[in-house]
């Protein structure tokens, strides 16, 4: 049974010439898997009683069940989604005035091991696929759904959930192309987000396959500390990845990068780390959005004072480099940056059990 969540539209095209069909009932199927948000082949009422018989007996529109689902106080909402194999992901969803923002995950797991992010402390397991990350946004839609003008609740979507998105290039390409894609959600390149840690080679191919917003997991001024916070830092350094970040702006949606900067206190909050910064990023449009550490249990770090933040925001803003705080949402259901860890059958050794630290 083929989920044809799997497809982009030019797979899902594709798929269809195999079954002898025409490439505009691909277009038809789009429209109704993501516009309508229906997976039911009957209710598509502009196919072929033919085709919709065809299509009930060898696909399926599927995405990840729910295993459970909490809303914190402030309206963030948070499910975890169970993707087989012992193992679920989580999406979280943060409701503002102005936009609808889903935090999407692509991998159970991470295998990166940033030293603050309670994710990557319980090993990894695998990829998810195009069907499990575009599922995360098809959820998301249909159990909020549409507002009073007919309008899906998703406006924005990061890929700063679970994982590093460009270790699952494929798939993470696949479900970009179908929140951009006018028969699927439409979504602007420049209210889509993928976070990464720097891997450089696949920032080179994201901007020449698909380019969308473009956030990087930065936290540290210098390669000596990024090497302990973020280990890949090892094998693409500073001044790599601020190359591939110039080069990456030559086709983004946006004329900057956003770095992200996870504040520890004592670790990378003083105010000689916001001066080597400024000398870091020189060459490097951007902006930077600071955020206070999410502790999580056995947590090696601290969480910056909010005066120290705010120091640190305005030395970068003095040098011109625009600056923001990240507000705290959803910590009170372990929703906020960093804090998000599922439930992950750990197939790297570093633990040995199922972990579920967002309990």
């Amino acid at each position: 049974m083929q989920n044809l969540l799997d497809f982009d539209a030019q797979q899902l095209t594709a798929w269809f010439a195999e079954q002898g069909e025409k490439p505009f009932r691909a277009r038809q199927v789009l429209r109704w898997i993501y516009k309508a948000g229906e997976s039911d082949f009957d209710a598509m009422s502009d196919l072929a009683i033919s085709l919709r018989e065809k299509l009930k007996q060898i696909a399926c529109v599927k995405a990840p069940t729910v295993m459970r689902e909490e809303t914190a106080t402030d309206g963030t909402r948070k499910w975890l989604l169970d993707v087989g194999t012992g193992n679920a992901v989580e999406t979280v969803y943060i409701p503002e005035e102005d936009r609808g923002t889903l935090c999407v995950s692509t991998q159970a797991g991470c295998a990166l091991d940033c030293a603050f992010c309670s994710t990557g402390k319980q090993g990894f397991n695998r990829n998810l696929s195009t069907a499990e990350i575009i599922g995360q946004v098809w959820w998301a839609n249909h159990e909020l759904g549409k507002n009073a003008e007919g309008n899906w609740p998703v406006t924005n979507v990061v890929l700063m959930g679970m994982g590093e998105p460009l270790l699952n290039f494929d798939s993470t390409v696949s479900a970009l192309r179908l929140m951009l894609d006018d028969n699927a959600y439409g979504l602007s390149r420049r209210r889509v987000t993928v976070s990464t840690s720097g891997v450089v080679p696949a920032m080179d191919r994201l901007r020449d396959e698909c380019p969308v917003a473009l956030a990087i997991s930065l936290h540290a001024p210098n390669d000596e500390l990024r090497n302990v916070l973020v280990p890949i830092n090892q094998k693409y350094p500073l001044q790599e990845l601020m190359a591939a970040c110039r080069r990456y702006l030559e086709k983004a949606p946006r004329d900057f990068v956003t770095f992200e900067y996870v504040m520890l206190a004592g670790v990378n909050d003083r105010e000689q780390d916001a001066r080597e910064l400024i000398r870091l990023v020189r060459d490097v449009p951007c902006k930077f959005n600071l955020i206070p550490f999410n502790p999580f249990p056995q947590a090696p770090y601290q969480r910056s004072d909010m005066e120290t933040v705010k120091r640190f925001r305005d030395i970068l803003m003095q040098a011109d480099i625009v600056t923001t705080i990240r507000k705290v949402r959803g910590d009170d259901i372990a929703a906020a940056c960093g804090q998000l860890a599922g439930q992950v059958q750990d197939k790297t050794k570093r633990t040995h059990r199922v972990v579920e630290a967002s309990q």
